[in-house]
């Protein structure tokens, strides 16, 4: 455990000690650096719009089965608060006995539902991140960065290249969907 906080400790001054011997070694050269808010990429990047799309479609029906499910429920304990003064005692257990089944069942359902889409949504956020990896490293060896950084806790608006990324990566998706998808 004290590697991982002497790694992390190291690696920020790592990189900071090789831009200064970078600067130093070659004083005239110009270092390209930019910085992207990887948050931000996440948020706004039209690959996982379409991704979130994706996943809600997949869990819809799933979704409307629950509300149907609950729908029933609502509708069996409306009956019995309405009901239970008049029905007969083998009536009123039997309906009391459904809605706590009912009620045990939508809760499962709902937390395996909940599970299931947790799942999905963190495979989906993985595939994301290793696709705006992906971009981000294109992008920089297009534009001749020799450093790009994210995570940072202070940058200056003239080296944040996150709007550039997410321009390219618009534009990316936008060939992919014109071009033959």
């Amino acid at each position: 455990m004290t590697t991982k906080k002497c790694g992390f400790f190291w690696g920020p001054i790592a990189v900071l000690l090789a831009l200064a011997a970078a600067g130093s070694v070659h004083a005239q050269a110009n270092i390209k650096v930019g910085v992207v808010n990887v948050g931000r990429l996440l948020e706004q990047a039209p690959q996982t719009q379409r991704a979130m799309q994706a996943l809600e479609a997949e869990f819809a029906p799933r979704q409307r089965d629950l509300v149907a499910q609950q729908t029933e429920l609502q509708e069996k304990q409306e009956t019995f608060r309405r009901d239970a003064s008049v029905m007969g005692e083998a009536e009123r257990m039997s309906l009391e006995r459904e809605i706590r089944d009912g009620t045990r069942d939508l809760q499962r359902a709902d937390a395996e539902f909940r599970e299931d889409y947790n799942i999905r949504r963190n495979e989906e956020l993985g595939e994301l991140q290793r696709s705006l990896l992906t971009e981000v490293q294109s992008f920089a060896r297009e534009e001749g960065y020799d450093l790009v950084v994210a995570d940072v806790l202070y940058y200056s608006s003239g080296v944040d290249i996150t709007a550039d990324v997410l321009a390219s990566m618009q534009a990316s998706a936008g060939r992919r969907n014109g071009g033959g998808e």
